[in-house]
């Protein structure tokens, strides 16, 4: 436990100092996160004997920043295509094609690299102090969230939550998990309404929204901590790597926030 909570602090500290970078350089570290996720991910899939084909994400990674810089996040879906029908084809044309191995290869696009072009084109938001609330409201919801699961989970118990997918979850770590997410949103709420002036605060959510944010990013959040323990459990592993001391791989780190960054994307992109 002791490791676990000197490496989370760590990860703090380093979040912060990313959040003080320029856009740029905010959704260049963002990139290279989610390219260690999907590898992550690719990996376990290959280890479950999927014959996946993973280079088109490359692809969409790497050109993510530059095209979504230049163009907008309206080329976030022309590059999600790209890869899918590049991955359509090559395993359309093997020898021995199987719908599992497309499914699989597509699995990543959808639950890490879309979320991280979510993340990347936060990144790039015109107005920086409108990029750190949302960026901090992206990370704290989830990750706090997590933090009173684990601890509500452990000290109280009680009825499984979807013991078939992860054993150890727990309701009372569910909702103890909810209250840590609403929290989160209204810490990132009153720190706004101290560092930001009137014309910022008129481009970011109400206190309303905040609330709806921090349950609906509550929510999402635990699906996709969820949705990381069924991949591991198909795969045969426990983490998807030891990158983090105590806490596994990158994706054991952003399954939850990778979620939610698709949701202050949608936030973003339909309410400011």
């Amino acid at each position: 436990m002791k490791q676990r909570i000197i490496t989370g602090a760590l990860l703090i500290l380093l979040l912060v100092f990313l959040l003080c970078l320029p856009g740029w350089g905010m959704a260049l570290a963002t990139l290279i996160c989610i390219g260690f996720a999907a590898w992550e991910e690719y990996h376990a899939l290959t280890l479950a004997g999927h014959r996946v084909v993973s280079w088109p994400a490359w692809l969409v990674l790497l050109g993510s920043v530059p095209l979504t810089f230049a163009f907008g996040t309206r080329m976030i879906v022309p590059l999600m295509t790209i890869a899918l029908l590049i991955m359509s084809v090559q395993i359309l044309f093997r020898k021995e094609p199987e719908l599992t191995d497309l499914a699989m290869s597509t699995l990543p696009i959808l639950t890490v690299v879309l979320p991280g072009l979510s993340l990347v084109a936060l990144s790039l938001t015109d107005q920086k102090a409108v990029e750190v609330v949302l960026l901090a409201l992206t990370f704290a919801v989830p990750l706090l969230g997590d933090t009173f699961a684990l601890f509500v989970g452990t000290s109280v118990g009680g009825k499984k939550l979807c013991p078939a997918v992860s054993p150890h979850k727990t309701v009372s770590g569910a909702l103890g998990g909810l209250v840590g997410s609403l929290i989160a949103a209204l810490a990132v709420w009153a720190l706004s309404l101290v560092f930001c002036n009137a014309p910022t605060l008129a481009k970011l959510p109400t206190w309303w929204q905040y609330l709806l944010l921090g349950i609906c990013g509550g929510l999402v959040g635990q699906i996709g901590d969820l949705f990381a323990s069924l991949v591991k459990r198909h795969s045969g592993i426990k983490d998807f790597s030891n990158l983090f001391p105590g806490h596994g791989g990158m994706l054991d780190r952003l399954d939850s926030v990778l979620f939610m960054a698709v949701l202050v994307f949608c936030y973003r992109t339909f309410m400011i």
